[in-house]
């Protein structure tokens, strides 16, 4: 662990010195390892620069108020696929669903009506709801990824509208306080850095004017620090093991955050967007989820890691500088994840025995064929279960879960054809003798669509 810590160190030290990056704060979170930190620089200002210091994470604000979107969803104060102007009074672009707004494929403009980022005055809420007459809805509704500040806003408002409360009083009472986020917030405290556009041509700095966003802070105003940011996005890669009672929200919920509904660039296909979250496939099934921020001065990126040899429980890294444009800061926190997740991978838990199959399922153990191809049927930590007999290690398997009413019936709860039936058929002394997936026939051996068996020219 010292080995790796110190490989960590020498990545964000050299990011600091080559980006020219005036302060820099790091954090790695993951469940059975102590917090790593490390910080490299100066505020700018006559606050010593610690771990706690907080900065500018810009439009990483989007995942919490994403969250706080699907909090209500869960409760029944919405449906994603509601308008969302039958939750707000809008004079247009009331017919934008809540879904398209949080994937940012509603269509509408990035920012609201005016020059913002020209005169760094953001419109009040009263102002910007009368000025969405005067914007524009660029691309038709679900045609493609356009990023959109001004969709984010409107789903802060609408959440707080729903709960009765302005977007800041909700998120601390929702979200902030429930996960002991302390040192996130809506105001720059006393001890934050400030943050600096750092010359092209020189070694000159000149430091951003503070701004407030009003209307707009659902999708960039919080200030935070690295240790609270790697602990929230190891809250978005694995809620159960930092909230296992959901109080925040359900582990299922944020898998449905994170699928993705488009992706960012067509060609590539680098990034795909969910619900609120940015996810970016690193190969060997890996995802790191979470966001990047950038507002005048400062630049932030918080991801979480899921899924791949090695990966602990609740990783998470934050990358906090106080540049506007030292865009390493972007790709660092992938690096410092992997980094992490291969040189100090989490610990081989011991296998131990378990216990056998429900007498019901120990009869179709083993392997079938449907399609032409071959699969193994297996009961593993209490579930059945399925895998292509070719299937890479790391492809999750497909698990069932019985009907309550109807044992030879199984739902697909994940993995390959997800929500589809599993059914069994049995023979008069009650051996499944045929199993039908998704409607697709699997059998014993391998059989044409006909029935007709290979080892037996009589069979069809």
């Amino acid at each position: 662990m010292i080995e790796v810590n110190r490989r960590l160190d020498r990545l964000i030290r050299q990011a600091q010195a080559e980006e020219r990056i005036p302060a820099l704060s790091v954090a790695l979170y993951r469940a059975d390892r102590p917090l790593f930190s490390q910080v490299v620089g100066t505020t700018g200002n006559d606050q010593p620069l610690t771990v706690d210091t907080p900065f500018r994470i810009g439009s990483v604000t989007k995942t919490f108020t994403a969250v706080l979107v699907l909090q209500c969803r869960d409760e029944g104060l919405l449906d994603l696929d509601d308008p969302v102007g039958r939750h707000l009074d809008l004079p247009a672009h009331g017919a934008a669903t809540i879904r398209r707004l949080l994937s940012h494929t509603a269509g509408l403009q990035r920012e609201p009506y005016g020059d913002v980022w020209d005169t760094l005055r953001a419109p009040d809420t009263d102002e910007l709801v009368a000025d969405l007459v005067r914007v524009e809805r660029v691309l038709p509704p679900a045609r493609r990824f356009h990023y959109s500040n001004l969709g984010l806003a409107l789903l802060g408002h609408l959440v707080g509208r729903l709960r009765g409360g302005t977007w800041a009083e909700v998120l601390t009472e929702k979200v902030l306080v429930p996960l002991g986020l302390s040192a996130t917030t809506v105001h720059p405290a006393p001890t934050a850095a400030t943050g600096f556009l750092v010359d092209a041509y020189s070694d000159q700095v000149r430091a951003e004017a503070p701004t407030d966003f009003g209307a707009v802070a659902p999708a960039a105003q919080l200030w935070s620090s690295a240790p609270d940011m790697a602990r929230w996005a190891a809250f978005l890669a694995d809620p159960a093991a930092l909230d296992p009672e959901g109080r925040v929200l359900a582990p299922a919920t944020l898998d449905e955050m994170r699928w993705p509904l488009t992706v960012t660039d067509e060609t590539l296909w680098g990034a795909g967007f969910g619900l609120g979250l940015i996810l970016v496939p690193q190969g060997e099934r890996v995802v790191h989820v979470g966001h990047d921020g950038a507002m005048p001065g400062f630049l932030a990126s918080v991801y979480g890691r899921r899924g791949g040899a090695g990966t602990p429980q609740a990783m998470g890294c934050a990358v906090l500088g106080s540049s506007g444009t030292a865009a390493e800061v972007f790709d660092l926190s992938h690096r410092l994840l992997a980094e992490a997740a291969e040189h100090d991978p989490a610990d081989i838990a011991p296998w131990t025995p378990g216990e056998p199959a429900p007498e019901a399922y120990r009869g179709l153990l083993g392997r079938w064929w449907g399609e032409g191809f071959e699969y193994v049927f297996s009961w593993r930590d209490g579930t059945l279960r399925a895998r292509g007999a070719q299937d890479p290690a790391g492809r999750p398997p497909a698990v069932f879960a019985p009907l309550p009413d109807r044992p030879d019936v199984l739902r697909t709860v994940s993995g390959r054809e997800a929500g589809e039936l599993l059914r069994l058929t049995r023979d008069e002394q009650g051996v499944v003798v045929r199993m039908h997936w998704a409607t697709y026939r699997f059998t014993r051996v391998q059989q044409t669509f006909e029935g007709y068996d290979f080892r037996r020219p009589d069979s069809a």
